[in-house]
């Protein structure tokens, strides 16, 4: 229970000395999502080393690197200093987050083992032999920042820690975060673990094109029966969440090396936006202003509608020559106001799929690009079941119907 006491402590402290200029209390998700608030920047206080051209538009803010991204074409909004490398904290735990959702199954049952069980730093609290599904692990992970729970994970995932942490860095060079480089799963301290403004975004942009990536990210409050805690009760740490209207993400980080960084995310008007702060002075304060300054210097344009009959693809083997696409989500693309650049939808589907086909299986894809370069992306799914009708099928109908004609 003291540890218990003095985490909480810890936190209070932290979100006191970042200056926030907002009470808490007062806030509540229906409030966040309903209406707009007025937010007071506070005058950017003298940090040392911190430079700050005289033709940045948000002169007070306090991060030494930002960004502003559109997670569909990739299009930066707002930057500082995005690109110089930066220890990233605990906002490592969106990569980890990342590859667990690729190469794990949400149901699957993990068994905490004692070297996650022993893992310093902000903890959800698990003992060895502990059960637990990995959706449920993973969204722990994410709302309060468990160092433990990523080894857990991790563990799961490919075995060893050290593995893991290799698909890591597999995973971003995939996605093109080439200035990062990560030697565990959790974001504690190391001279080789580390990042960029820019990277993160990317990351965060990629995650945001996958299943269950939000759902995990966005969530306020959860009840688990394994929550240590006598309310079994987790809330997440970004208070994002219930300061922004249109928040869904994503991860908070502090460490003494990396300072206060936080990985925001809003949508609103079908424009899904991520804000990195790294090493601010005002996290919340700097994330509001830069999200604020992204919505209001950019326009949605819809590509495609959720639910729109975007396509048709031919069936072999089925009762139905073909079977309508929809599109799983809607795909709204960021126009930057005063530029003009590129933005078209390509469809990636097959020529051909085989019966049987329930509906709501994936089926292909839309994708956007934006200057010509591949950015986000949707799924097309089948529209209804389509079943297995063979040639032999054919063949068999037609005998009966010839019979039925003769006699």
């Amino acid at each position: 229970m003291r540890r218990v006491i003095a985490c909480k402590a810890a936190t209070a402290l932290l979100l006191g000395a970042a200056g926030l200029m907002i009470n808490f209390s007062q806030m509540s998700p229906v409030s966040a999502e309903m209406q707009d608030k007025v937010y007071v920047q506070p005058e950017r206080p003298d940090i040392p080393g911190l430079v700050v051209s005289p033709t940045d538009p948000l002169q007070k803010l306090t991060a030494r690197s930002a960004i502003v991204m559109d997670t569909v074409t990739g299009q930066v909004l707002y930057e500082r200093d995005i690109d110089t490398r930066r220890y990233p904290a605990s906002t490592t735990k969106m990569m980890t987050l990342i590859v667990a959702l690729e190469h794990g199954r949400l149901d699957d049952i993990v068994t905490v083992s004692k070297h996650a069980e022993g893992v310093e730093g902000s903890t959800l609290w698990l003992v060895q032999g502990d059960k637990i599904p990995l959706e449920e692990l993973l969204t722990g992970m994410m709302m309060h920042s468990g160092n433990d729970a990523t080894v857990a994970v991790a563990e799961h995932i490919a075995g060893s820690v050290p593995a893991f942490v290799e698909m890591m860095n597999e995973k971003a060079a995939e996605i093109g975060a080439y200035n990062t480089h990560f030697v565990n799963p959790n974001g504690l301290p190391d001279e080789n673990h580390y990042t960029t403004a820019f990277d993160l975004a990317k990351i965060a942009a990629y995650g945001y094109n996958l299943p269950h990536f939000e759902e995990i990210v966005s969530k306020q409050e959860v009840i688990y029966d394994w929550v240590k805690d006598p309310a079994k009760k987790l809330r997440n740490e970004n208070q994002m969440l219930w300061l922004y209207r249109g928040a869904n993400g994503v991860k908070t980080g502090y460490t003494d090396a990396a300072g206060r960084c936080l990985v925001s995310a809003a949508r609103r008007d079908g424009m899904q936006l991520v804000a990195v702060v790294l090493d601010s002075y005002y996290m919340w304060n700097d994330s509001i202003a830069l999200l604020d300054y992204g919505f209001q210097n950019a326009r949605p344009k819809t590509l495609v509608k959720k639910g729109e009959v975007v396509a048709k693809v031919e069936v072999a083997d089925g009762r139905q020559d073909e079977v309508e696409l929809v599109a799983a989500e809607s795909l709204v693309a960021v126009e930057k106001l005063g530029e003009t650049g590129k933005v078209e939808k390509k469809l990636e589907i097959p020529e051909e799929v085989a019966a049987p086909i329930k509906k709501g299986d994936v089926v292909g894809k839309v994708v956007c690009y934006y200057d010509g370069k591949r950015q986000g992306a949707i799924y097309l799914l089948a529209a209804k079941d389509v079943e297995y009708y063979s040639f032999w099928d054919n063949l068999l109908n037609w005998w009966r119907e010839f019979w039925k004609g003769i006699f």
